[in-house]
């Protein structure tokens, strides 16, 4: 495996996974904000059609989904601080992997406090 140039930030490492994760948790919280408005808007057109494609999203399949969503959410906004972080702050490039581990903490620790609730709500345990 060829190496990187010396001076580079990631290497290939956790850097670059979570450079990666990070643009694909934002283009799926875009995709997912672009179908939002678009069914949301369809309540001034049809209000049957925008009831039939709620009732679509009350599904055990779109409730695990909706959990994806608030894990991607949840990454998106801690590695753009972290991010922030490694740009304007002079130690951030060298703790950006302890802040890597920093924000996949925070992560489990927030989705802990979420996944319980939302799921009895999904799966209808009362």
């Amino acid at each position: 495996m060829p190496t990187a140039p010396a001076g580079t930030l990631y290497r290939g490492r956790e850097g670059m996974w979570s450079w990666v994760a990070h643009r694909v948790t934002g283009v799926s919280i875009f995709f997912f904000l672009l179908v939002h408005v678009l069914d949301t808007s369809l309540v001034r057109v049809s209000p049957e059609a925008y009831n039939a494609v709620i009732g679509t999203y009350q599904t055990p399949i779109m409730g695990l989904g909706e959990a994806g969503l608030v894990a991607a959410i949840v990454f998106h906004a801690f590695n753009g601080l972290r991010i922030a972080l490694v740009d304007f702050w002079s130690k951030g490039p060298r703790y950006q992997r302890v802040m890597l581990w920093v924000v996949l903490g925070l992560l489990v620790v927030t989705m802990a406090g979420f996944l319980p609730r939302h799921l009895m709500n999904v799966f209808g345990a009362s």
